[in-house]
């Protein structure tokens, strides 16, 4: 078993790798530096440090060599304790151990263990494929000490140019400026002239649509119009209808009010295709003309038929009634 390969894939994802009863191997984030002498720039990495205060068994590295080697974990315990006795053996008798991807270890004249880092591997993930590069340094051109003397020394001056009046170009300048100027003011006053139509026609749309609403508006009454269920004997229902043959009142289904005549008269011819007694009934207080399925003078059979109207063509027909 290469212990140091299961340390390695753990550093990718976690800070600390505990290996019990030897250390544990920490990684700390760096950011990207830039090496003067060298002109390299560094990516950002992870630094590795060991720390052997560290030794008590956390089950992160024994979990994932139990699942890499489908293993037991008391199994991959006892070959974790076997490697780290070789490591300690590699440390007491050699001058230095390896880890493949991790560093060097070595005992100094003080049985300290001193950890030299391997860079080769950047263990941050945010940097995968990013490496090290050098930058061409930056040249600058140094003049040389006796030309600046020699320069210092030779005197000269700077003779203006005299440039010839040609008379009119100084007047092609002031042209360009007005032309400009102009182009500017009537590109700009198209442009509010084009957003005072945009704005003129669309309150005209929407005038005309609010006002063939109006003219279209059905008005009518939302309160349910319910009789209650009663108990009577023959001669109550006798006095009752003789009292309402005397009454004479005619009830009349509303089917809707228009404010135009033309769409009242369409919803007569509709109402008569489909096989309504409809009729015209007038105008109302509002000045609308009120249309009617059909007209009933028993009240009985107007408040059958309003329910099946509500039931099967328009839930909003009411009922009028007049002596």
């Amino acid at each position: 078993m290469v212990l140091e390969h299961y340390i390695s894939d753990l550093l990718y994802r976690y800070n600390c790798v505990v290996v019990p009863g030897f250390g544990a191997f920490l990684t700390q984030k760096n950011s990207a530096k830039l090496n003067v002498v060298t002109n390299t720039f560094s990516a950002p990495n992870k630094s590795i440090v060991f720390n052997k205060q560290l030794a008590i068994n956390d089950g992160l590295l024994v979990s994932y060599v139990s699942n890499a080697e489908k293993v037991s974990f008391e199994t991959a315990l006892v070959e974790i304790e076997n490697q780290v006795k070789a490591w300690q053996d590699v440390l007491s008798q050699e001058t230095s151990l390896h880890l493949k991807n991790i560093g060097s270890l070595s005992k100094n004249n003080e049985d300290k263990i001193l950890f030299q880092p391997a860079n080769e591997t950047n263990y941050l993930t945010s940097s995968f494929g990013l490496s090290n590069f050098n930058s061409i340094p930056v040249t600058r051109e140094v003049l040389k000490e006796e030309v600046v003397q020699i320069e210092e020394k030779v005197p000269f001056t700077i003779s203006p140019e005299r440039r010839e009046n040609k008379g009119f170009r100084p007047y092609l300048k002031y042209a360009a400026i007005l032309m400009l100027a102009f182009s500017t003011g009537v590109t700009g006053y198209r442009a509010f002239q084009q957003q005072r139509t945009n704005e003129q026609v669309a309150r005209q749309d929407a005038q005309e649509f609010v006002n063939k609403q109006i003219q279209e508006a059905t008005f009518f009454d939302l309160s349910p119009l319910e009789l209650p269920t009663v108990t009577v004997d023959a001669s109550t229902i006798s006095n009752v209808t003789s009292l309402a043959n005397d009454n004479s009142e005619t009830h009349y289904i509303v089917a809707g009010a228009f404010r135009v005549k033309g769409n009242a008269d369409r919803k007569i011819e509709q109402l008569k295709a489909n096989g309504f007694n409809a009729g015209y009934y007038g105008t109302n207080a509002h000045g609308l003309h009120m249309v009617t399925f059909d007209s009933y003078t028993n009240s009985t059979d107007a408040l059958n038929a309003l329910r099946e109207i509500k039931r099967t063509q328009s839930k909003d027909a009411w009922l009028l009634s007049e002596k």
